[in-house]
């Protein structure tokens, strides 16, 4: 019994979406996501894979049907049949694609906007604020964020960029600048410390200011699902809610020069403890560091060596360090040491 052709290609029609369906929604194919803003564009990406893969199915079953069904059969030295078009087919296969080019651009936009893609003063949703928007904003606000020496602008006011802040409010939990240069990432923390890792706590409103040193760089995480240019004289930015704990690679996704592909670093997000600690930590080196700047060398190395000025570096760095070993760095005396320079000069010239 002869299966009606309709019957045929509804059953195909049936087959070919549930299994665009089943991959685009199980295809593992994405690294983690670790933002807010993440799982939204996973679901724009399973959209566009679900609609790839019934297209794909859709046009390769059609060819291998074709070259089946319709091959030249032995003896057959016929030519084929005089078709010459089929105009309600080419209106079918041109407004399929247009329909579904304009819905992938329609929902990519929705997502895009939501991200703060287009409205760098929107409260509502997630990302990166455009390049041309935050320029215009820099100088409304008080010109750029650094000034020519690098210092701080303080005149520069932080504004809401395409972020999820409370309305009315553009600070975020934690403010980190960043400053790509050939071929490294520098985070400058506002507590006065620089850090090659960007260090941030999960569950936080973390806002990243960008600006380049030389030339143009793309600060990615793909974990993060978000990718900004680093521009050279403006001012870019990030905001993001991080929602795991883990560490991500940062990769700058523009060729910025030879060795552009070893211009990685990593993010850590820290739990809020974690966090609380790797800070006292960074602000106990600094204030350790400006102790030992601050110290007169014979301050630094009156009295008995193992009260010395080793000792905060050592306390602050939960070094396991007996007095013993230290009282055996005797401090070199200056003028001695000159004297027997001296002599050794001396003898050696006779």
């Amino acid at each position: 019994m002869d299966i009606p052709v309709t019957i045929l290609t509804l059953l195909a029609g049936i087959a070919i979406t549930l299994i665009s369906l089943w991959f685009g929604l199980n295809n593992n194919l994405l690294p983690l996501a670790a933002t807010d803003n993440a799982t939204d564009v996973d679901a724009l990406f399973n959209v566009m894979l679900t609609i790839s893969i019934g297209l794909f199915l859709l046009v390769q079953g059609l060819i291998i049907l074709s070259a089946i069904k319709f091959r030249r059969q032995p003896g057959d030295e016929g030519d084929g049949p005089p078709i010459h078009g089929n105009i309600p087919l080419e209106i079918l296969w041109t407004a399929i694609p247009a329909v579904v080019v304009m819905g992938i651009s329609i929902y990519s936009f929705q997502i895009y906007n939501q991200m703060g893609g287009l409205d760098p003063m929107n409260h509502g949703g997630h990302g990166m604020a455009p390049k041309a928007q935050l320029a215009m904003a820099s100088e409304s606000f008080g010109g750029p964020m650094l000034l020519a020496d690098g210092t701080p602008n303080p005149e520069y006011k932080k504004y809401a960029a395409g972020v999820g802040a409370t309305p009315g409010s553009g600070d975020a939990d934690v403010t980190v600048n960043v400053l790509g240069l050939q071929y490294a990432w520098i985070f400058n923390y506002p507590e006065g410390f620089v850090s090659g890792e960007l260090h941030i706590p999960v569950n936080k409103d973390v806002q990243l200011d960008m600006s380049a040193q030389d030339v143009l760089h793309a600060f990615w995480v793909p974990q993060f699902r978000l990718k900004q240019d680093v521009i050279p004289g403006k001012n870019t930015q990030l905001r993001f809610t991080p929602t795991e704990v883990g560490t991500y690679p940062i990769v700058c996704a523009e060729l910025c020069g030879s060795y552009h592909g070893a211009m990685r670093t990593q993010v850590i997000v820290h739990g809020e403890e974690d966090y609380e600690a790797w800070m006292q930590t960074q602000l106990a080196a600094i204030q350790v560091e400006g102790e030992a700047i601050a110290m007169a060398p014979q301050e630094s190395f009156s009295g008995n060596p193992s009260d010395s000025f080793l000792d905060p570096i050592v306390h602050a760095m939960d070094m396991d360090i007996r007095a013993e070993a230290l009282a055996q760095l005797q401090p070199v005396n200056h003028a001695s040491h000159a004297e027997m320079s001296h002599a050794e000069m001396s003898h050696g010239s006779i």
